[in-house]
């Protein structure tokens, strides 16, 4: 990892045994979701580990599932250790491709916990691949995963249990409003997703349904940039000196978003997307190299001044 890697590296690490061994505590109070079942799809790290974890630290009984098991159940095991009002238990294990899986998941927590009165759809996947390299194949798998995913975890659990009970969804997207060059697939099935959010929250809003999403800025997890490799350092490189707050976020500032959202205290808020970016998104990302030579004709009379 390059020295400006490693310094953000540093300053921004947030793994489950960092979180296990820190001070960390919610600022919202201990009782706010007792009583209340929660399911946080991709649960087992990064993002998705701290909003579980902060949600059984305020009560709730917080189902984690991936596609791999044994990573939520030792998640699960981590935080149960420090003693929360709330805990995590372990669903099965799940691919949020497979509608089988998904419809098997939901059914599990409501035969299992008698309710599913909150959802965090966390689960999501993409890879660093210039838009003209992608195949057909890698760009489907992304959609797939992101878009189509996360339709269906909603449809179920709308289905199952919130159509008749209530409940609030939350949306985990990502991706910048000037676009993603290098993960353009991923921002493109995100971007789905909001707008998909903006009309679900319209036709479920009479079952006492609301949903929004939190769009993550560039967030440091060590199971996250450590599947990207050398890209991943490149893209430290290149990504903090461009952003306003000049230092990447942390996965609880996403997660205490999420649990606003998911609260009471946001009981008017629907259809909305909330960015947790440190102003990011009003900045292009720097992200493509760009020679200095002209890279669109001219139409009309220019000024030599216009010119780099």
């Amino acid at each position: 990892m390059t020295s400006v890697g490693k310094d953000v590296a540093m300053a921004s690490r947030n793994d489950s045994t960092t979180i296990a061994t820190m001070s960390w505590r919610s600022c919202f109070r201990n009782d706010l979701f007792r009583g209340k079942i929660a399911l946080v799809t991709g649960g087992g790290s990064g993002i998705g580990f701290a909003i579980a974890t902060e949600l059984a630290s305020l009560g709730a009984t917080v189902v984690i599932a991936s596609r791999k098991k044994a990573k939520c159940e030792s998640a699960a095991q981590t935080v149960n250790a420090l003693g929360y009002s709330g805990r995590i238990v372990v669903g099965p294990s799940t691919n949020i491709r497979s509608e089988d899986d998904i419809r098997n998941l939901v059914e599990h927590i409501i035969k299992t916990y008698g309710a599913l009165n909150l959802l965090v759809n966390n689960s999501g996947g993409q890879f660093i691949q210039e838009s003209a390299e992608i195949s057909r194949k890698g760009f489907s798998a992304v959609v797939e995963t992101n878009l189509r995913g996360t339709f269906l975890v909603c449809r179920e659990a709308y289905n199952q249990y919130m159509r008749d009970h209530g409940g609030s969804i939350v949306n985990i997207t990502i991706g910048n409003r000037n676009g993603m060059p290098g993960m353009m697939h991923s921002a493109a099935s995100r971007a789905g997703v909001e707008n998909m959010t903006a009309s679900l929250c319209q036709e479920w809003i009479e079952s006492r349904v609301r949903i929004n999403c939190v769009r993550p800025g560039i967030i440091f997890t060590e199971s996250g940039f450590e599947n990207y490799g050398p890209a991943g350092d490149y893209f430290l490189e290149k990504i903090v000196k461009s952003l306003p707050a000049r230092r990447l976020g942390s996965a609880e500032e996403v997660s205490s978003a999420v649990v606003w959202l998911l609260s009471e205290g946001a009981s008017y808020v629907t259809g909305s997307v909330v960015c947790v970016d440190g102003g990011g998104s009003f900045v292009a990302l720097p992200l493509v190299d760009i020679e200095d030579a002209a890279n669109l004709p001219v139409y009309g009379n220019l000024s030599p001044k216009a010119k780099l």
